[in-house]
């Protein structure tokens, strides 16, 4: 394979969301280990009387199939829906994977606050932070900058020089 053909595939895949390899996955493990904590904390939460332990506990379960059909669809496969919400979880920008991840995070903790419905929906929450962050972009490097202050600093210069009628 020449390295035009190489360059040609790797722009074929679509990466403009601007995450890294490792961050995607760390993302998608971050889901996952989201997934078993509120599937386990919400089966946990529905062993009670009080009914709105057991709804906070229906939710949690639902969180955790959502970040499961979501962030690994091959766990659902059995179920015939599930590569179509992948798809189409894939395509959402990382915003709104955050918002999204923190709202159903959220939700069972204000519906029933508990130290179940609170550490089991933390990993699941952390998951929607990540892809928050992500959503910020990369960092940017020291020199593009210092060219941008320095920019700046000669508008600033030449405002002040206009504004006071000095001579340019």
């Amino acid at each position: 394979m020449s390295s035009e053909e190489t360059a040609a595939s790797t722009k074929a895949t679509p990466d403009d969301d601007g995450m890294t390899w490792w961050y995607r996955w760390l993302c998608k493990i971050a889901g996952v280990l989201g997934g078993i904590s509120c599937a386990i904390s919400g089966v946990w939460n529905c062993v009670t009387v009080n009914p709105l332990n057991i709804a906070a506990g229906v939710w949690m379960v639902l969180t955790a199939f959502v970040l499961f059909l979501c962030e690994v669809p091959f766990c659902c496969q059995f179920v015939e829906f599930a590569n179509a919400v992948a798809a189409r979880a894939d395509k959402l920008k990382p915003w709104q994977k955050a918002f999204f991840y923190c709202g159903m995070a959220l939700f069972p903790i204000f519906l029933s606050f508990s130290f179940t419905t609170l550490f089991g929906n933390a990993i699941a929450f952390a998951t929607g932070v990540l892809y928050g962050l992500a959503s910020l972009g990369k960092k940017g490097d020291a020199v593009t900058y210092a060219r941008l202050q320095h920019q700046k600093q000669g508008d600033e210069e030449r405002m002040t020089g206009s504004t006071n009628g000095a001579p340019e």
